[in-house]
């Protein structure tokens, strides 16, 4: 299929924008902030700015482009392209993202949840090459996942198979914007472990980031977490094996119920590497069935920040010969 595609993935702090060839080779790429908080008609306003700009700067015109796949965070109906709920987005509600999209734009445009296209990405042309059984996690402004079972993307009833990150880990625990409480996402992903690290220092723990950040708890993040891990700081190396421990619970639960043999972990927090890693695979090998845990690799994504982009318009091109939103079969 001739003319270019356009990949978008749209993240909680930045918006990843590439437009590929017809050999899915990237001619541009770029990354903006998301601006989240500004709500949702200003981020779908940003996007298409975004896409003008690029075309405009290659000179490329709308009839010359093929499609534009979207990775959207939360839960939506691929079909219809209405995203119904984002956790991390404010006022992310019922909002109609491919109607919004073909009001600035003529070529067809396909949505689907932000991590499935992270793990098309990853699964064609990055750290699941050859392999039809995938569970794939991102760890970022929160916890997403996506599953590939016998050579097939997983989407159930309501496209929200795989939200692993909502597995009650805690009976009463931290509050979730899904309306429960003791989500796994509210303490594995990025900002759940800076929780975790900054409720240690309010209880009086000591760490060489209170230095670093000027005694100012809002400016600690997750690599900074990593860097003072680095130190040997005692605090650091506490709350990152918690939160590998915890972690490695949870894929335990999804690796006895889905059997897959390669367990993907991207997001921003999968630059940790074995500082959290190592934890997650001790308690997988200790806490999942024996039979499934010695079948299953627990690696790092291929592909970086790449994957979201890239799977995105690749999903998209799938899609325009497709009868479903699951058009890898």
């Amino acid at each position: 299929m001739n003319g270019y595609r356009i990949g978008i993935d749209l993240g909680g702090t930045a918006i990843k924008s590439a437009i590929f060839d017809a050999n899915m080779q990237p001619v541009l790429e770029r990354c903006d902030p998301t601006e989240a908080a500004m709500g949702p008609q200003h981020v779908l306003h940003k996007i298409t700015r975004i896409v003008q700009q690029m075309l405009a700067e290659l000179s490329i015109s709308e009839s010359s482009v093929a499609c534009m796949g979207m990775g959207i965070p939360g839960l939506l109906d691929p079909e219809s392209g209405l995203s119904f709920f984002s956790p991390n987005f404010p006022e992310w509600e019922n909002i109609h993202v491919v109607n919004e999209m073909k009001q600035a734009f003529a070529f067809p445009i396909f949505i689907d949840n932000d991590v499935r296209v992270n793990l098309y990405g990853e699964w064609l042309f990055g750290a699941g090459l050859d392999s039809k059984n995938i569970l794939m996690v991102t760890l970022g402004t929160g916890l997403g996942s996506g599953i590939v079972v016998d050579g097939a993307m997983l989407y159930g009833k309501t496209a929200s198979a795989g939200e692993i990150g909502h597995m009650n880990m805690y009976r009463e625990g931290r509050p979730c914007r899904c309306g429960s409480s003791g989500c796994l996402g509210r303490y594995v992903s990025a900002i759940g472990m800076v929780r975790t690290f900054t409720e240690r220092l309010e209880h009086g723990a000591e760490s060489v980031i209170l230095a670093w950040t000027g005694n100012d708890h809002s400016r600690i993040t997750a690599q900074m977490i990593s860097e003072a891990y680095d130190t040997g700081d005692a605090l650091a190396i506490e709350v990152m094996h918690e939160t590998g421990v915890l972690l490695g619970f949870g894929l335990s639960n999804a690796i006895n119920l889905l059997n897959p043999e390669l367990v993907i972990i991207g997001g921003g927090m999968s630059a940790a590497g074995d500082r959290l890693l190592t934890s997650v695979r001790e308690t997988v090998k200790s806490h999942s069935l024996q039979v499934s845990s010695q079948a299953c690799r627990i690696v790092p994504a291929a592909l970086g920040g790449e994957a979201g982009m890239v799977g995105a318009a690749a999903y998209g091109s799938r899609r325009l010969h497709s009868s479903g939103p699951s058009p890898f079969r």
